[in-house]
């Protein structure tokens, strides 16, 4: 375009040079005269307004020219104090975030997960490089003593309870019952030379001189073991219904009973005290960050299964949810405007460092390319309006 714009500056001048040898009073060489005179003149004005923004035309230090390069100091901080009283202030980004709705756009992306592969492996990349780059050490401390902080924070007792009444209800602590039925009979099958021994023991001296104590461990033995398989044959077995409403007992207790609730209460404190819960929740938060990175580095797989599942739940959730979106809107808009309350004078500060540091051929040589083609479509259109005005000015000559 610049070679397109002195190219017609150039045929302009060719033109004046022309007509002027073949002008002849009345004849229309005239009016070709006065339009490429004009248009030189035009075009001359243009590239002469044009050059004087960027540098000094022809090298010479005429003043007022080359006014960016003079001024870039000044351009960076009112084009700093621009964003900063136009973008970077709280009100602006508050009323701008007031109206997106991050929550169903987060809904709409988890229910349908982006199927452009740049866009999944980059954000897969960004996820493993900051889950990887973050300290290990630190953030597992952090996540173990959030876990923990919540478990004290939380009284378990009641909701024990809440949860064995509801498992009554619906039948299903017949199960539990079962399990311990079974688990009694193989202890009592596995520790029947211990029991024998404790019944010989224990018998008197004329029922071991006369060997009734083995009869009589026979009979203890068979008798338990015929009660118990009665008991998991039996659903309304008498003993069956005495562990029912031994757990409907405990299930009220851990509900209403304050002796009871802090019984549970003093056990959760020191199991949370116990190195090998310690250890447990270790173990847990390596198992998440673990999971975790082999979810981003694949994410292909991880949105295919149970995981993926659940992701697109949530995203339909937070799409249909009034009472889930504003809570998640809120804290969108709280924490983007908390960010430019805090780094907005910093970011403007950014802008005017940099520009600062530019050297005068860097900011005119970006400036000018940004601008691009349209400077010269000045130059061109000054070489055109010129030369109209210019030809119309000689018609008014020629009729008066």
């Amino acid at each position: 375009m610049h070679a397109v714009a002195t190219g017609l500056l150039v045929a302009m001048a060719g033109l004046y040079a022309l007509a002027s040898s073949f002008e002849r009073p009345g004849n229309i060489w005239g009016f070709v005269r006065a339009f490429a005179e004009a248009a030189m003149v035009g075009g001359l004005a243009d590239w002469f307004a044009v050059t004087a923004l960027f540098r000094h035309p022809l090298g010479l230090p005429i003043p007022h020219t080359a006014i960016i390069p003079r001024n870039k100091d000044r351009i960076g901080d009112n084009l700093a104090s621009f964003l900063r009283d136009n973008f970077l202030t709280s009100s602006v980004v508050a009323r701008r975030m007031s109206g997106l709705d991050v929550a169903s756009a987060l809904g709409r992306i988890l229910a349908a997960p982006p199927r452009d592969g740049r866009l999944r492996s980059g954000g897969s990349k960004l996820a493993v490089t900051i889950l990887e780059a973050l300290d290990d050490e630190q953030l597992g401390t952090l996540a173990k003593s959030a876990a923990a902080g919540r478990l004290r924070a939380l009284e378990i007792s009641p909701v024990m309870g809440q949860m064995l009444t509801t498992m009554i209800a619906e039948g299903r602590h017949r199960p539990i019952i079962d399990a311990a039925i079974l688990w009694a009979g193989r202890t009592l099958e596995a520790n029947e030379p211990i029991l024998r021994r404790m019944i010989h023991d224990r018998a008197g001296a004329i029922l071991r001189w006369t060997g009734l104590d083995e009869t009589l461990s026979n009979a203890i033995l068979d008798g338990l073991s015929k009660m118990l398989g009665e008991m998991i044959e039996t659903p309304d077995h008498p003993l069956r219904a005495k562990a029912e409403e031994g757990l409907a007992k405990l299930a009220h207790d851990l509900q209403h009973d304050p002796e009871m609730r802090a019984r549970v209460e003093r056990l959760k404190l020191e199991a949370l005290a116990n190195p090998a819960i310690t250890g447990w929740l270790d173990r847990m938060w390596q198992s998440l960050r673990e999971a975790l990175i082999r979810a981003a580095r694949d994410p292909a797989r991880a949105v295919s299964g149970g995981f993926g599942e659940a992701l697109r739940q949530l995203g339909d959730t937070l799409q249909k949810e009034p009472r889930l979106k504003l809570p998640v809107n809120r804290f969108t808009r709280r924490v983007t405007v908390g960010a430019v309350a805090a780094y907005g004078d910093d970011i403007v500060k950014l802008v005017s460092e940099t520009i600062r540091g530019w050297n005068a051929q860097t900011i005119t040589g970006r400036l000018e390319a940004a601008v691009g083609r349209d400077l010269q479509y000045i130059r061109i259109n000054g070489t055109m309006v010129g030369g109209l005005v210019g030809l119309a000015i000689h018609m008014i000559e020629v009729l008066l």
